[in-house]
């Protein structure tokens, strides 16, 4: 059987992957990801206490566990990315670049240096061959109230040629179910609901941290111009928000867009969000080679939102515009848009 590398958060997913793996058969090994230094302090405590949450785990299933240091290669491919794109009024998926660059990036590499045949994770997803095209496909997986592939979906043929998904047939319950059934350590452990550098959700406060920047204020502008107040800082708001604006008006207003240059938000109703089509960039084909003509997808801007009925056209420089059928809400910059044929991952670019 395969000598199969597990990356091990400490969590239930990725502690039963790993014992499903162990059930088929093969050769394992795990790895830990230390993703953060010893001067952020209390990032660094509880990835400790995640790591060792990995290593009681492997010991109980009788494989070694690895621990890869990376915090400079994670502030390098995704926090740094993180704070520029917010800096220039975009909303970025900071997970969807872990996954590309860390996780399927930096720990798929080092797994194969280390003699793994492929590297396993605890995502909602599958992956297979097809044969008649020759490409490695993504899926989404069975629990669609789990699914992950939106995350996924910017993984490169040679990634998906090395993944695999031991969860992408189960559901959260099953998973929660074998754990128990098994002794495993974190069968109750909590899901993680934040992004891992920003474990309060205060993002701002994570960027004027890192950076030493404070964010600029700015006004408050109604579509026509109109000045309707002044804002906390440019990087705190994001297309479609409502709260935490402090405007008076007669009707409800959101974010409608930022302009950098002058660090100003534009409010509106919510009418004035709704909109039929988007470009994206930096596409990636998953399903196909390429793009050459267009094509009818269904299609998601958000990984909570439910797909829509779109189709799919190429642009020069390997963009592409997405068109609905009908109006989607809050096509955000910096937030990925996800093509499905199906269960199948056509590709995924970034909303620009």
């Amino acid at each position: 059987m395969a000598h199969v590398f597990v990356g091990m958060s400490g969590g239930v997913d990725s502690s039963t992957a790993a014992l499903l793996l162990q059930r088929e058969g093969h050769r394992l090994s795990g790895v830990n990801l230390q993703l953060f230094p010893p001067s952020e302090a209390e990032l660094y405590a509880r990835a400790l206490a995640d790591a060792e949450d990995a290593r009681a785990v492997a010991t109980r299933l009788g494989f070694p566990l690895h621990v890869l240091d990376c915090p400079d290669e994670f502030m390098d491919c995704v926090i740094r990315e993180f704070i520029a794109e917010y800096e220039a009024g975009r909303t970025p998926n900071p997970c969807i670049t872990c996954n590309r660059t860390i996780k399927f990036g930096v720990l798929l590499d080092r797994a194969l240096e280390m003699g793994a045949d492929r590297l396993a994770t605890g995502h909602y997803a599958q992956v297979a061959y097809d044969n008649a095209s020759g490409r490695w496909l993504l899926k989404r997986g069975a629990d669609l109230g789990k699914d992950q592939s939106y995350f996924l979906a910017q993984l490169t043929q040679h990634q998906l040629s090395h993944a695999l998904f031991p969860l992408g047939s189960l559901s959260k319950p099953d998973v929660r179910a074998l754990a128990e059934e098994n002794d495993l350590i974190n069968a109750r452990k909590r899901d993680s609901q934040d992004i891992c550098f920003v474990p309060d959700g205060d993002y701002a406060a994570v960027i004027r941290r890192l950076t030493g920047r404070t964010s600029p204020e700015g006004e408050f502008l109604a579509a026509d111009g109109r000045v309707l107040g002044r804002h906390k800082g440019f990087i705190r708001y994001t297309k479609g928000q409502r709260r935490g604006l402090g405007v008076s008006a007669a009707e409800p207003l959101y974010v409608l867009s930022k302009d950098p240059a002058s660090a100003s938000v534009t409010l509106g109703p919510d009418s004035a969000l709704w909109e039929r089509e988007l470009t994206a960039e930096r596409m990636n084909w998953i399903s196909i080679p390429s793009l050459e003509a267009p094509m009818a997808v269904t299609a998601k801007t958000r990984h909570s939102q439910r797909e829509a009925s779109a189709v799919v056209e190429p642009l020069p420089g390997g963009r592409a515009r997405v068109v609905f059928d009908a109006p989607q809400r809050a096509i955000t910059p910096g937030q990925s848009v996800v093509l499905y044929d199906g269960d199948i991952v056509v590709g995924g670019g970034i909303i620009c």
